[in-house]
């Protein structure tokens, strides 16, 4: 036969098994978080230490690919000045997701987000610029040229204060 134990040391049994459970989950938690409390605040010199790199290469990149495009564009030779721009476009758009998976310092997530939407508007506005060249409409394209070195000067103003070199969008070097 069973002897039913008394209610309160029954209470006292279960508080002890949920003691015992909620002080485990404590723990792995706490053992999951300590890399990440460990893990160095990223400051605006660690992010500009890791994006400069990559839009140094998305520059030179740049530089190469629309290399001779306003002669292009004198000439007339629109398609082909089309092609080098979808290639350019293409080229940023690369470097818009490498530097979008770069960690932001949490002072600057919001800033640096805004930012990284104007680089996608400049990738867009490259690929718009590209379509336009490429149907023959050099007026539209010039329009589109016009939005694209705005759109870099307010990408830019966003970001003054890391001191940028390579991650200051210039595109009226390049077009």
């Amino acid at each position: 036969m069973m002897v039913e134990k008394p209610s309160e040391e029954r209470k006292a049994e279960v508080g002890k098994k949920s003691f015992s459970i909620v002080s485990a989950v404590v723990l792995v938690l706490s053992m999951l978080a300590t890399p990440f409390a460990l893990a160095e605040e990223v400051t605006r010199e660690s992010y500009k230490e890791q994006v400069e790199p990559i839009c140094k290469v998305n520059t030179e990149a740049n530089k190469r690919i629309l290399k001779g495009v306003r002669k292009l564009v004198k000439r007339g030779k629109l398609k082909a000045a089309g092609v080098k721009f979808a290639k350019a476009g293409a080229a940023l758009n690369r470097a818009r997701g490498e530097l979008a998976a770069v960690p932001k310092p949490s002072e600057d997530e919001a800033k640096l987000t805004k930012w990284l939407g104007k680089i996608k508007v400049e990738v867009t506005l490259f690929k718009k610029t590209a379509k336009k060249l490429k149907a023959g409409d050099k007026n539209g394209a010039q329009t589109l040229v016009i939005k694209l070195q705005h759109n870099a000067t307010v990408a830019n103003n966003l970001v003054l204060g890391f001191e940028f070199h390579y991650c200051r969008f210039e595109p009226s070097k390049f077009t």
